[in-house]
């Protein structure tokens, strides 16, 4: 199989040739931990979390880092009006980002770097791009100068012009050039800093990432990801100071970006506040349910999110793993189907493949033979395991436990009932039934091969 990515610096679906075919590097961009973050901050760590899985499955291998920012003048601000030091912040955030995607079914990444741990890189990369020409020190300031790398906007693909008429709002009389931006700033007594050839200080945001990314996975990494709100500037400030500070040689040589999530009409933000934090929605919804709809759109596209989009994604979790308590008496193990892998094989194509995950499903319900249905359990519970979904026992997704079987039992014998009830034209009794049962939260299905039953959860 091969696999095709949308490389954005190039706006062209390619076919990924990794420089070390035994071992790709991947670099996702992470949080910067001052608080909880919200849904749409998910979106790229669950996608590009099913892209590390299927780099190791092709390839055999992976180095994938996604940083933590734990420098920034949100958490500054943050532990001032706590009265708390830095790290009391990013501690407590760092821990519940990690707790939230680990709920979300996100494994963690083979590297998570600091930038507090990064210090000593970060200001050895600023002394290159000073000693090199493309920086240069302003009162306690380091910016980059910017018309020294040409290639400046080949990420974005923005007008130059357009770029600076956007940095000339509110330009610091020490910039050379409107668009120069900072690598190294000066911090008063107050606020966290470290010590360095420009006096004592803090980094600049974007070469924090390019500091790690270099430390951790060498000058040129394959992939770099991450939210497509990060292509300019962030994204391109990273290639212009990384190559800079490493002769020219390429810094990424695949950009992938996903897109937005819509809620109520506009991108979801914390400066609009129209925001749904995965602390709370993991609280009040199915963990998987949230996953499965950050997997419904492809990975470029936006992605309108709502109530309904949770709610539909949990009616098809219900149906899927309805078909394996069906299945519960059948021996198989889990086998990814040549056409789910396929699917992401083309760009992460998950739509795809959950269309090819529903299409196994509703050939698994037909099956009879016991051969049959042990090929297509094992095919079913390798396209969710391909896209980090049905891993768990049926009973834990309908919130079962061992007391429930009686109930289980309970419920059979009233959906028989109700059958027999149909069948001798007794439908006063049929509906009396049904409304019992969906009165307790029991959602029945009528299909060809009978009824079955789905407990709603609360």
């Amino acid at each position: 199989m091969t696999l095709r990515l949308h490389n954005n610096l190039t706006r062209q679906l390619e076919t990924f040739i990794p420089l070390d075919p035994a071992c790709p590097t991947l670099y996702v961009c992470g949080p910067t931990v001052y608080n909880y973050v919200h849904i749409g901050n998910a979106r790229g760590p669950v996608v590009f979390g099913v892209l590390a899985d299927l780099l190791r499955r092709r390839f055999g291998n992976l180095r994938y880092a996604r940083n933590i920012t734990d420098v920034d003048d949100k958490i500054n601000t943050a532990a001032r009006e706590q009265g708390v030091p830095i790290s009391a912040i990013t501690d407590r955030f760092a821990a519940a980002y990690r707790e939230d995607m680990a709920a979300l079914g996100v494994m963690p990444p083979d590297i998570e770097p600091e930038v507090t741990a990064h210090m000593p890189q970060i200001i050895a990369m600023i002394e290159q791009l000073a000693s090199s020409g493309h920086a240069y020190a302003a009162e306690g300031h380091v910016l980059f100068a910017v018309g020294s790398f040409e290639g400046y906007g080949k990420l974005s693909r923005r007008d130059p012009e357009e770029m600076l008429a956007g940095a000339r709002v509110d330009v610091a009389p020490y910039k050379r050039d409107p668009g120069d931006f900072v690598l190294w700033k000066p911090s008063s007594d107050d606020l966290p800093g470290w010590d360095s050839p420009w006096g004592r200080g803090r980094p600049g945001w974007h070469i924090e990432c390019s500091a790690m990314a270099a430390a951790h996975l060498g000058p040129t990494i394959d992939i770099h990801a991450g939210g497509v709100d990060l292509q300019f500037p962030h994204h391109e400030n990273e290639i212009a100071q990384s190559e800079c500070a490493h002769g020219g040689a390429v810094f990424a040589r695949y950009w992938l970006h996903n897109g937005m999530l819509n809620f109520g009409g506009a991108k979801m933000s914390k400066s609009l506040g129209n925001i749904e934090r995965v602390h709370d929605l993991v609280r009040q919804h199915p963990p998987e349910a949230l996953r499965l709809a950050l997997l419904s759109a492809h990975y470029r596209q936006p992605l309108d999110w709502s109530d309904a989009v949770i709610e539909q994604a949990g009616r098809t979790l219900d149906r899927l793993y309805g078909t394996l308590r069906e299945l519960a008496d059948v021996a198989a193990t889990a086998s990814i189907p040549a056409p789910v892998e396929a699917a992401l094989d083309d760009d992460l194509n998950t739509p795809l493949a959950l269309a090819e995950l529903a299409r196994i499903a509703g050939e698994a319900r037909k099956a009879t033979g016991p051969a049959e249905q042990a090929r297509l359990k094992s095919e079913l519970l390798g396209a969710g395991l391909a896209l980090g979904l049905l891993q768990q026992d049926p009973a834990a997704w309908f919130g079962n436990t061992a007391g429930d079987h009686d109930d289980d039992a309970r419920i059979q014998a009233l959906i028989e009932a109700r059958s027999a009830a149909k069948k001798a034209r007794d439908f006063a009794r049929s509906d009396a039934i049904r409304d019992q049962l969906a009165a307790e939260g029991i959602v029945l299905e009528d299909t060809a091969q009978g009824v079955r039953w789905v407990r709603k959860r609360a």
